[in-house]
């Protein structure tokens, strides 16, 4: 039988995209998994929405907060009910090409892999695609991700059987990069990168990314509060993000009319 994968999927206030994120799971061709959706309080539709999916699919289950708490726990929520050999993560506004699940599965039972991410594409808001391209690196090992977040966490997947279930810290940002880095090092091996666009990431006007002080201040926050750095060893290391990320991630970024 093929190895159960654990989709982990946080909820707030998404009614404007839940209903094609979890089509776009259902659509994949690779068919054992199971959906925990977590939702953190949402004060919209989101839970009405998903309701109509659960009602119709028993490997959709939804777990809820009791607080508003953020990202990281709702994530870890669902890890620990997860009952995956995989784990993956989906954000409640991205999307899966329909072969995502089957590839990337495949791919690590082949590979002998403890972490795989994959190349993705990027889209607006209304879902309208952008044309671009990420690729991702086809090795990726710790010390090179301290450098800058490689993953796009919509693609990642790593095995529970080999390294026991990793958790995010509860930082409000940039968490699903220090997962992945403690994914890594418990590894021992570099994550692999799949070459084929698997995902569709949402570019949306208010996320971190588009506003670089703001990203800055919360990498910052990866080395010094995430990864216990001294300040000066955490400046240091800025200072080695800022040129990774501006001058060699984003060659990284391509037009698909280019490859």
């Amino acid at each position: 039988m093929k190895p159960l994968v654990s989709i982990i999927t946080p909820l707030y206030n998404s009614e404007a995209f839940i209903e094609a994120t979890i089509n776009s799971i259902l659509s994949q061709t690779y068919t054992n998994w199971e959906l925990l959706l977590i939702d953190d309080c949402s004060t919209d539709n989101t839970i009405e929405i998903t309701q109509d999916f659960i009602s119709q699919n028993p490997k959709i289950k939804l777990l809820k907060n009791k607080t508003n708490s953020g990202a990281a726990i709702s994530r870890n929520k669902g890890i620990t009910e997860a009952k995956g050999h995989f784990v993956a993560f989906l954000d409640a506004d991205d999307l899966w090409a329909p072969n995502k699940l089957e590839v990337q599965v495949n791919f690590m039972q082949t590979n002998n892999c403890d972490v795989s991410f994959s190349s993705y594409q990027q889209m607006d808001e209304e879902g309208n695609p952008l044309n671009k391209l990420v690729k991702a690196l086809p090795k990726l090992s710790y010390n090179k991700y301290l450098k800058t977040n490689y993953i796009g966490n919509l693609t990642g997947m790593y095995n529970v059987n080999t390294l026991g279930k990793i958790t995010s810290p509860n930082l409000r940002k940039r968490q699903d990069w220090l997962l992945w880095l403690s994914a890594i090092k418990k590894s021992g091996k570099p994550a692999l990168g799949i070459q084929e666009s698997l995902a569709f990431y949402r570019v949306r006007a208010n996320s971190i990314s588009s506003n670089k002080m703001e990203m800055l201040k919360f990498n910052y926050l990866v080395y010094k509060k995430g990864l216990g750095f001294s300040t000066i060893k955490s400046l240091f290391y800025m200072c080695v993000f800022i040129w990774e990320q501006f001058f060699v991630k984003s060659k990284l970024i391509v037009s698909i009319n280019k490859k």
